[in-house]
């Protein structure tokens, strides 16, 4: 099963808001079922106070609207809540995802007001999909941001380190946590603790052993010393059930070299309580002066992108951080939840728009395209800005506008090298393009982050990305909205 890049859970057409269904039935009735329906798929505001944010769960997402269907038991049950017809049940039967998608790829960067994925196909098609769709790429994309940002701060030490996921206990429930695990790996994860995942999606495992071992054995070293035995080139020990420096590190230091006398090395120690900073700089001198300069030091305890960045700011000498409770649950300022949002833009080809009271709620209308530009033409070229257009990419000397607030605007300077952002990945419901490994993704998702400016990567107060509306797209927002207001307004 190596490779796959789904997981059950989301096998089911009832995977779904009952208002979903109960729309769906009245635009059966109303004969609107067939029209044309773009909805876009978009976020207001990045997690955590940050600057950017990962584009996650697309591929599962994918696979799953390729074999969704109402099974029988599905039109049974929807039979026993006696809100919906038979003739509307019996359509259903035949039921499937015909639509084309267009979105961003999966791993790649994104930022607020722009679709990351667009919707086209029959309206109760494009409806019933909403959940779902916002279900997977929501959380995903809130944890692959939440690794990226842990990734980045394990990899500012002078002296490096990487992310391990560590978060199936506190995770919301089994799909959750794979779900969590999954996305993390987009961000930057290098393997997780939580083996269905790695069985999943092909990705390495990883886990050392807890406070009961040694709480099982008469004494810490006759722990260590069992747990060598059974795993003399992979053993990690966790150095605090007693105390860290004056019990657990001179024992652990006693197997390393039981092991080397064996012709084996001790693999890791790992820090689970205490000052992080401190207890690693003085396991790494000590390790050091024994002559083991090659044992990893492996840290637990609640970790966060701040607390990694606190460690390392403080001269702490981690190798491999275990973030757990933060990454799974996306935890932190800005995090818990990502507010992405499902919004109709057209229907059979008339522009469609969520006024409200709010600009900063109001939906943008029409079929848009997302162009970005870079410095040069090379893979590799520093991203420089995002306008959504109605066709054409832009053009030097255009003055493009602020999503929420028109009256901020900028000209486009000649010399940028614009492409679209989106590809079409789904047509006629089948994804155009084999699906992607996870190890792939996470790859190209490394690649796309370090096109991002630096300024705009910090994790406190960074450079606002610019994203920006053309003239066209911006025109034709003003226009549906005066013509909103003036059929409404009396």
């Amino acid at each position: 099963m190596g490779g796959m890049t789904t997981s059950p859970s989301l096998a089911s057409a009832l995977f779904t808001d009952l208002y979903q269904l109960t729309m769906m039935q009245g635009y059966y009735f109303n004969d609107l079922h067939r029209q044309e329906a773009v909805f876009d798929l978009y976020f207001r505001r990045l997690p955590f106070e940050g600057g950017y944010a990962v584009w996650a769960g697309l591929e599962p997402m994918l696979e799953t609207l390729e074999s969704l269907r109402f099974s029988e038991d599905d039109l049974a049950y929807l039979g026993t809540l006696r809100q919906f017809r038979p003739e509307f049940l019996a359509a259903l039967r035949d039921w499937r995802f015909t639509g084309r998608i267009e979105a961003f790829a999966e791993g790649d960067i994104v930022f607020p007001h722009e679709p990351l994925l667009t919707v086209t196909g029959p309206l109760w098609e494009a409806q019933l999909v909403e959940t779902m769709l916002l279900n997977s790429l929501n959380f995903q994309t809130l944890v692959a941001t939440k690794a990226a940002r842990c990734v980045l701060a394990a990899k500012s030490s002078p002296h490096g380190g990487e992310v391990l996921e560590f978060g199936a206990r506190r995770a919301q429930g089994p799909d959750g946590a794979v779900s969590a695990a999954r996305a993390a790996f987009v961000g930057g994860a290098t393997a997780t603790s939580n083996v269905e995942t790695g069985r999943l999606f092909d990705i390495p495992v990883s886990g050392t052993h807890a406070h009961a071992w040694v709480e099982s054995f008469p004494d810490e070293l006759s722990a260590f010393r069992a747990y060598a035995r059974l795993y003399p080139d992979s053993t990690v020990l966790l150095l605090d059930t007693i105390d860290t420096l004056h019990s657990g590190l001179p024992n652990a230091i006693t197997v390393a070299r039981e092991l080397r006398g064996q012709g084996h090395e001790l693999r890791g120690v790992r820090l689970d309580s205490g000052d992080l900073a401190y207890l690693s700089r003085t396991a790494r001198a000590e390790l050091d002066a024994a002559g083991f300069p090659s044992v990893k030091i492996i840290a637990s305890n609640d970790l966060s992108e701040a607390v990694i960045a606190g460690v390392i700011a403080e001269g702490g000498r981690i190798d491999v951080y275990g973030v757990g409770t933060q990454l799974a649950t996306a935890g932190g300022p800005g995090g818990g939840a990502l507010g992405g949002v499902y919004k109709l833009a057209s229907l059979n080809g008339v522009p469609r728009m969520k006024l409200t009271g709010d600009p900063g709620k109001a939906s943008l209308p029409g079929v848009k395209h997302v162009w970005r530009a870079t410095a040069d033409s090379g893979e590799t070229s520093p991203l420089q800005w995002d306008v959504l257009t109605l066709g054409d990419p832009p053009q030097p000397g255009q003055r493009v506008s602020d999503p929420v607030n028109p009256l901020r605007s900028a000209p486009i300077p000649a010399g940028l090298h614009w492409h679209p952002a989106r590809q079409t990945v789904m047509e006629g419901g089948k994804r155009t393009r084999p699906a992607r490994t996870l190890k792939e993704i996470q790859a190209f998702s490394a690649r796309q982050l370090a096109r991002v400016p630096t300024e705009t990567r910090r994790l406190l107060n960074p450079h606002i990305y610019r994203v920006s509306l053309a003239p066209d797209a911006a025109s034709l927002r003003q226009r549906v909205m005066e013509d909103l207001q003036a059929q409404h307004t009396k």
